[in-house]
């Protein structure tokens, strides 16, 4: 049952469409954006993918060596010892490494269907070794304490969930990794509940339990506890393999609404939606029984990795309180934009 109702200008925004913020990569692709407005414009929070110009019989990729500068690493594509067969991911003798560098980079648009670099707003890049793989997925919290960017970091360490602080987008407070490996899907709420600040968050383990949606409660966002899962994948179902929080809960008058997605066995990614209780945030009262969102436009279905439709951030419309627009990663290939009717959602839901 897809709901959603896709912008005719999508995709809104390309690889080739933006100049690579690294000297001598091109960009593999445009993932997810976080999403916020600032200045009376919408801004997506990119993550932008980038690696060298791939040479015949080479994977070449680059890494932050121990002084935070770019390096390149190139492997014989015959080589025995390498594993290649994940685009996203390989390995060599034994080491796992991402096949781009990510890092987020800020677009603005005053209509919210045409974005533009914004040189005023430098991009993020990662830093120091729990960031020498980059950093992804960035969901933004709007708050009355400013801006709160959760964000995944990733290293040969591991992959964990990393806070970073700003009110005017130029200067910002890293607060460094606030929940350890295996970590990453962190959403803010974005008012406190009970005077008590609230997050979902994805631990994964590969022996015990699995790729679940959690949440954690903190008396200053950071410092996390009281962990709770909430979100199973369920059997034979579109949400079978992982779940993960999309961008913060939407505050309804029945509860709080979370947009989150999930894969099957194929890797095929849908978005879902679930409610949780206003004033008991680990109480939920309703979830999708079928996705929202499925990926069955072309653009959803082929690109770097297809049969993807992942979102990590959306707006209310000031106008309609009922609209959603949702910005979303299609194929792990290009940005787009869908709208949602909330009443919609929420009515779908068991």
């Amino acid at each position: 049952m897809d709901i959603a109702k896709r912008s005719e200008h999508n995709p809104l925004l390309k690889p080739s469409e933006l100049k690579p913020g690294m000297e001598g990569m091109e960009i593999a692709c445009l993932l997810n954006p976080g999403v916020f407005r600032y200045g009376n414009k919408i801004r997506l929070l990119l993550r932008v993918a980038e690696r060298p110009i791939q040479q015949k019989g080479k994977i070449s990729f680059p890494v932050y060596d121990a002084h935070g500068k770019t390096k390149v690493l190139s492997f014989d594509v015959n080589d025995p010892e390498l594993d290649a067969n994940d685009p996203r991911v390989i390995r060599h003798k034994g080491q796992d490494y991402l096949t781009s560098l990510s890092y987020l980079r800020l677009v603005s648009s005053e209509d919210g269907i045409h974005f533009r670099d914004d040189p005023e707003y430098p991009p993020l890049f990662g830093q120091g070794i729990q960031e020498c793989f980059g950093i992804e997925d960035c969901r933004v919290a709007t708050t009355a304490d400013g801006y709160f960017l959760s964000f995944t970091q990733v290293s040969h360490l591991g992959v964990g969930v990393g806070l970073i602080h700003t009110a005017d987008w130029k200067t910002y407070t890293r607060y460094g990794m606030i929940l350890p490996p295996h970590n990453k899907d962190c959403a803010l709420f974005e008012e406190a509940v009970n005077n008590r600040f609230y997050a979902l968050h994805r631990p994964s383990s590969p022996e015990l339990g699995g790729n679940y949606i959690w949440l954690a409660e903190s008396p200053d966002r950071l410092h996390w506890g009281n962990h709770t899962c909430i979100v199973t994948t369920r059997k034979n179902s579109w949400d079978c393999a992982r779940v993960g929080a999309g961008s913060s809960p939407i505050k309804t008058k029945e509860g709080w609404l979370e947009i989150y997605h999930g894969a099957d066995e194929h890797n095929r990614y849908c978005l879902g939606a679930f409610l949780v209780d206003l004033h008991t945030p680990s109480k939920v009262l309703a979830r999708s029984r079928e996705p929202i969102m499925e990926p069955v436009a072309p653009y959803e279905q082929t690109g770097f990795f297809g049969h993807v439709v992942f979102s990590n951030g959306h707006l209310s419309d000031p106008d309609d309180p009922d609209r959603i627009i949702l910005y979303y990663g299609a194929s792990d290939s290009v940005v787009c934009r869908a709208e949602f009717s909330l009443t919609e959602i929420l009515n779908s839901l068991e």
